[in-house]
């Protein structure tokens, strides 16, 4: 029993429930469709592109400016066929030069934004793999659990249908046949309650993937079994250090703010305006001039930014000791939820486990009813014992797996598969 139950669920196994596709997908196929196909990662993909269009505007140069204007216009004058042989054409343009690598500061802070939201939409993806592999957790579980009713209601319908021809034979009485006979209500409860339950989970499953397949031709195929192979916590916390986004997005906050500080400073420097001027003047034809405009920085109108972005560096890396003492509480409470699941699955396994001893108990109660030597009570509490035994044991592998989903979560990347 134990090897049927530890042995990855195929699709094709699930004859058990109606219209069941054919092809199952597994947990890279789920991934690798939930990736392309899900209406919020591709959302968050779009705010990258909208960070990456403000990097062009941020490197813009400023455009030059032109003033034309004419002066002297003589509409009514003495000659009124003249209004115009005093005119004084002027042209004029204008170009502002900014100073202190403004431009080069705006590029470097949009580019450092850019990297933050891929950073941030690394960690929604990472959080909504979470989601999706308890989903799909919680699929092979329900589907093993329709695999268990199923099982055991053909089991105790063989055994009913041998307790009617002993009935029949005068060797039990009619009460006992008939208690057997209720007792047969709660197998076909299991049943159609784990049959409902599949459903449900694969729709979960499939909403997650935004597909839109019959709920009967959808389904999901994996191992669905209790490995004790985990790393030491350490090890978990050096990977968790590299391979969380969000803690990486808390470092790169550092250095935006960092960046728009000496873009602030840059911004409360001068920027003159250079011109250059066209005219005619009569009697010279043309002429040409050029002018200089510069501010008078007789008040610093930036104080109050220099001020802000230099705070916003200090609480950036609050934030990012925050996000680290978050990250390692995250790995810790997660790696001992998988031990305590690992725990607890342990004495279910090897041939005095709880699965090979419910069995046991259960095919010793069987033989004995039927030779007389036990009773009724005793073989319908053995029953009820072995059906508890399986369906726990289900629980718990669902539980680890989960448990190991939590701890990807954790440190960033699958570590336990």
């Amino acid at each position: 029993m134990r090897k049927r139950l530890m042995v990855p669920i195929l699709g094709v196994i699930c004859a058990a429930l109606p219209g069941w596709a054919q092809t199952a997908l597994t947990w890279e196929q789920v991934k690798a469709r939930f990736e392309t196909a899900n209406p919020t990662l591709r959302a968050g993909q779009l705010s990258i592109s909208e960070s990456k269009a403000q990097e062009t505007t941020a490197y813009l140069k400023p455009n030059p400016t032109m003033t034309m204007s004419v002066d002297q216009f003589e509409p009514f004058s003495g000659n009124p066929y003249r209004p115009i042989a005093s005119l004084l054409p002027f042209v004029t343009m204008d170009y502002l030069h900014e100073r202190q690598h403004k431009r080069e500061l705006r590029l470097d802070s949009a580019q450092r934004g850019t990297a933050i939201a891929e950073s941030q939409q690394l960690d929604l993806e990472r959080t909504m793999l979470f989601t999706l592999r308890n989903a799909f957790v919680q699929t092979l579980q329900a589907k093993q659990l329709l695999l268990q009713a199923q099982a055991n209601l053909d089991y105790y319908s063989k055994e009913l249908a041998i307790f009617r021809g002993r009935f029949q034979s005068g060797a039990i009485a009619r009460v006992d046949l008939d208690r057997m006979t209720l007792q047969r209500v709660q197998y076909e409860s299991d049943y159609q309650g784990a049959l409902t339950n599949a459903r449900t989970a694969k729709i979960t499953l499939r909403m997650m993937l935004n597909e839109q397949t019959p709920v009967d031709k959808f389904d999901v195929a994996g191992p669905f079994e209790f490995k004790d192979q985990v790393l030491g916590l350490e090890e978990f916390h050096t990977v968790a250090e590299v391979a969380r986004p969000d803690l990486k997005a808390a470092v790169q906050a550092i250095e935006k703010s960092r960046t728009d500080h000496k873009l602030a400073v840059a911004n409360g420097s001068t920027d003159p305006t250079f011109g250059v001027n066209f005219a005619r003047n009569p009697p010279i034809p043309l002429y040409m001039g050029f002018s200089v405009n510069i501010p008078l920085r007789i008040h610093d109108r930036n104080q109050g930014e220099k001020a802000r972005t230099e705070i916003d560096i200090a609480h950036a890396e609050r934030q990012k000791d925050a996000a680290a003492a978050q990250v390692f509480s995250d790995v810790d409470s997660a790696y001992f939820t998988l031990t305590g699941s690992a725990n607890l699955l342990k004495p279910y396994l090897g041939a005095d486990g709880y699965l090979a001893t419910a069995t046991r108990v259960r095919d010793t109660m069987s033989f004995s009813y039927l030779r007389g030597a036990a009773s009724l009570v005793d073989y319908l509490d053995a029953q009820r014992d072995y059906r508890a035994t399986e369906v726990a044991y289900i629980n718990l592998v669902a539980a680890y797996l989960t448990a190991a989903g939590q701890l990807n979560l954790a440190v960033g990347r699958e570590v336990v598969q």
